[in-house]
């Protein structure tokens, strides 16, 4: 069957996690073709393999997937609507937690929890909270405050209120369908790595490219 003028659209994303040591076409990109025999074949093209003791990332540029897919397929046309490099990392995912991810798990939770509360303790610290509730309620009452009242009590309502609905989660559930702030930033964040691994790779001549 002739594969002249067939078009096959690429979609790939920046970032891949491999369970598998092969890397095939259809592992980094999403693909679309009217000729579904010419489909199938561009999908099992094998582009990597990686080695146990080797690196477990990999950068692979879309200009070699559209190489090896014109390669493999004479006569289409290839278009790429994604990424232009796609980093590839091999991971070992234990499905079975153990008794040392649950002891990882509780050390990074009471990290978080202990850190946070003397970081807050620390700020009221730092600008005489009790002193301004004080003088407060001296300004509004006319005496002099003693204790703990009904401004402290607010306060520290409106600090929980506060900090649930900015992290947007009760517990495990999410009170509106937006992302949370931390979500957001950790996609800022991992963007921000993708980028400079894939330059990193690219400047040291790693990059499975056309040759």
């Amino acid at each position: 069957m002739s594969t002249n003028n067939v078009t096959i659209y690429l979609k790939a994303e920046q970032n891949i996690e491999m369970q598998t040591p092969e890397v095939c076409v259809k592992d980094i990109a999403t693909l679309t073709c009217a000729d579904s025999h010419v489909l199938a074949k561009a999908k099992s093209l094998k582009l990597w393999t990686f080695q146990e003791g080797e690196c477990k990332r990999q950068v692979i540029s879309m200009l070699k997937v559209i190489a090896e897919i014109e390669k493999a397929c004479p006569g289409v046309s290839v278009e790429n609507l994604g990424e232009t490099d796609v980093l590839v990392e091999w991971i070992s995912v234990d499905r079975h937690k153990g008794f040392a991810q649950w002891c990882k798990l509780a050390f990074v939770a009471l990290i978080s929890f202990f850190g946070t509360a003397f970081t807050i303790m620390a700020f009221h610290n730092d600008i005489g909270i009790n002193e301004v509730f004080s003088k407060l309620y001296e300004m509004v009452t006319g005496y002099r405050g003693d204790g703990y009242g009904i401004l402290e009590l607010s306060y520290s309502v409106g600090l929980a209120v506060g900090i649930i609905v900015f992290f947007n989660h009760i517990g495990g559930r999410r009170i509106t369908k937006d992302p949370t702030p931390i979500e957001v930033e950790m996609r800022v964040y991992e963007k921000d790595v993708n980028q400079a691994l894939i330059a990193t790779a690219d400047r040291e001549g790693k990059t499975i490219d056309v040759s």
